[in-house]
């Protein structure tokens, strides 16, 4: 071979080492910027908005031989707005939370129907301790943040004094798309608030059962209610509910 060919060929392959490298290098930048856009993302992210370390609760295991039968329950069964100065204990909190949306089957059936078992509710507790919501496969609360939300919800809820008053609200909320996604828009409003409204009748049950007095709220501002809870965009607040001991 001729010194001049062999000096084009070194040329040549000195070319294709040096795009091997440019290539190799362009790769790993390219890697680098995937990792960092590949970062983990909160599953429990259905509220709040922004992103805390989440505490968990373990509440009690639920009571399933009250003293009260459901008839007496039922004739007893109150609105109750004004109540005493005085914290739910954990046992009070765990039935409350359970007669809403436990968990009562293997395949994951809950106390309350829902439309296609999909169910789209979402529970909250609101006390002087701060924002807790419900896990109902783990029987536990998850909490949001730990300043009171009650005056703010006081406020939201056109300042009725049960709200205040209480030492528990709870907050029925909804993610109507995952009834949507079977049922369309039509039938979906319909069937997500038929549903708050069983929710809601379990949790007045359950409270005079324990003694204790509720009463179910519709009235308040809707963008108010989501923006103190926190909510994610596809929540929308549905009820709340004052919870505690009758005056």
């Amino acid at each position: 071979m001729s010194p001049n060919k062999k000096g084009i060929r070194l040329i040549l392959i000195s070319l294709l080492l040096l795009v091997n490298l440019a290539s190799c290098a362009t790769q790993e930048a390219g890697h680098d910027t995937d990792f960092t856009a590949l970062e983990s993302t909160d599953p429990l992210s259905v509220s709040p908005t922004t992103k805390r370390e989440r505490i968990m609760i373990n509440l009690p295991a639920p009571d399933l031989e009250g003293s009260m039968t459901l008839e007496a329950a039922l004739a007893k069964r109150r609105s109750i707005r004004s109540f005493q100065d005085k914290n739910l204990t954990d046992h009070q909190i765990s039935q409350l939370m359970w007669s809403a949306q436990g968990i009562t089957h293997p395949s994951g059936f809950r106390t309350a129907p829902s439309a296609g078992a999909l169910y789209p509710l979402e529970l909250y507790a609101a006390t002087q301790d701060g924002l807790f919501h419900y896990q109902p496969h783990e029987h536990s609360l998850m909490k949001v943040f730990d300043h009171d939300p009650r005056p703010e919800l006081y406020r939201a809820a056109l300042q009725q004094d049960s709200v205040l008053e209480a030492p528990m609200v709870i907050a029925i909320t909804a993610v109507f798309a995952r009834t949507e996604q079977r049922y369309g828009a039509a039938r979906t409003p319909l069937y997500v608030h038929l549903e708050a409204g069983h929710a809601a009748q379990n949790i007045l049950l359950q409270a005079v059962a324990l003694d204790l007095g509720a009463v179910p709220i519709g009235a308040f501002y809707d963008d108010q209610v989501k923006d103190v809870l926190e909510l994610s965009q596809d929540q929308t607040p549905l009820y709340l509910i004052p919870v505690g001991y009758p005056k």
